[in-house]
């Protein structure tokens, strides 16, 4: 079956692997991908959609879709405040997956957090958590939430703290038991999400930490 995906984050570690890998997926005959600034694809399917996530009310005519994968996120660095932060991993995600069900998405797919808890000390397992509770709540025929362990994979921006976690992690994970927790790469989480995509069926499905891996 011939299938519309919409894709936000699309230029960050998962989303980027993502839709490269939409592309290639026979199951889908059209991406449109939501972004702040121009992107340009090599395939024909992606059609590119500049928009501003403040005012995403404008934009609510782009997400009749099958497919809305939700995909963005930002650091604390990056956003300057968790105010900031709050803006983008919870503000924007909630309306754009607000508008997405409104339009007749049946299918939502969630990249979240490992640790995700609307309770946590975490400002940003706080954020995760936060969002994933109000998704939940959305009339979705679908929902399914991802919760990868930490994600690895060439960035458009440098972070230290994930550069040696990546070095420090496959050494511990020798230990047993802690192998569930080895970091995975961002073509891995969009692998498990294309390959969930491709299963149709009803109400929440959480995929966690060694889940997530295709071997």
């Amino acid at each position: 079956m011939s299938q519309v995906a919409i894709v936000i984050g699309a230029t960050g570690l998962v989303g980027k692997a993502l839709v490269k890998q939409l592309t290639k997926a026979e199951h889908i005959s059209k991406i449109v991908t939501l972004t702040r600034r121009s992107e340009v694809y090599d395939s024909a399917k992606v059609n590119n959609q500049v928009i501003d996530f403040e005012r995403l009310d404008q934009y609510a005519h782009l997400f009749n879709a099958d497919l809305f994968f939700s995909c963005l996120g930002t650091t604390l660095k990056q956003a300057g405040s968790v105010e900031a932060q709050r803006k983008v991993d919870v503000n924007y995600q909630l309306k754009a997956a607000q508008l997405a069900v409104e339009h007749g998405v049946e299918h939502y797919l969630l990249v979240s957090s490992s640790g995700a808890n609307s309770s946590s000390r975490s400002s940003y397992l706080k954020m995760k958590g936060e969002l994933e509770e109000q998704v939940k709540k959305l009339p979705f025929k679908q929902i399914s939430i991802f919760q990868p362990s930490l994600l690895i994979g060439a960035r458009a921006s440098f972070r230290l703290g994930e550069k040696l976690a990546a070095w420090l992690m496959p050494v511990l994970c020798i230990i047993p038991g802690l192998r569930r927790y080895r970091p995975i790469t961002g073509e891995q989480v969009a692998a498990k999400m294309l390959t969930v995509s491709q299963q149709p069926s009803s109400g929440l499905s959480y995929y966690r930490l060694d889940e997530i891996f295709i071997d």
